[in-house]
């Protein structure tokens, strides 16, 4: 949150800062009696939004995910090879149709990028939405990437902003990539970096 300020950045919560099985729960809040200190060995999901402290400002939403250890073990990377993939489908999802000026619904990125997931059997770790609306508000009022919660049949317009965050959630850790993309007309783009290899922290 210093970083917030030094920055001139707010918020409407604080970011999610999660380790082992608490990256499992996609809306994990450390508390006094409901954290662990981050240790050798742990592995570490940070989920950060914020936006400027300017009238009008957009939210952007990331998640990135580390190991503290000199060397990432195989299950992790498994599974975040796994998750990137899903993500990375989502996004040629929405820049393939976007780019051919097609219509594209939220429900039909979330297939796209959930059927990776169930190729790979770990659809049933993902027990939410692959993404979210995101305007001035980090959860905004456009077309959610959602065929789970509800099947969302608005369409991504131009000039609108919205997350690709899939997971597997297992119970020894919870693992995530998130990504915020901006629709034009004719064409999408992700907004800032994109993580492909888990962070030796």
């Amino acid at each position: 949150m210093e970083a917030f300020r030094r920055e001139d950045l707010v918020a409407d919560s604080r970011p999610i800062v999660a380790v082992n099985q608490h990256s499992s729960d996609p809306h994990y809040s450390p508390t006094a009696g409901h954290s662990s200190q981050i240790c050798e060995g742990d592995f570490v999901l940070l989920d950060v939004w914020g936006k400027k402290k300017t009238p009008g400002a957009v939210y952007y939403d990331i998640s990135w995910t580390g190991f503290v250890g000199a060397s990432l073990p195989d299950r992790i990377c498994e599974i975040f090879n796994i998750v990137r993939l899903s993500r990375d489908a989502g996004i040629e999802k929405v820049t393939t149709v976007i780019g051919s000026g097609n219509r594209l619904c939220g429900w039909e990125v979330d297939k796209a990028a959930r059927d990776v997931l169930e190729a790979a059997g770990y659809g049933k770790y993902l027990n939410n939405r692959v993404g979210h609306s995101i305007g001035t508000e980090v959860h905004g009022n456009g077309a959610n990437m959602d065929n789970f919660e509800s099947r969302d049949e608005r369409e991504l317009l131009p000039n609108t902003c919205f997350s690709i965050e899939p997971g597997i959630y297992l119970p020894e850790f919870g693992l995530r990539s998130e990504i915020n993309m901006l629709v034009r007309r004719g064409s999408a783009e992700i907004t800032g970096r994109v993580q492909n290899d888990v962070v030796l922290i």
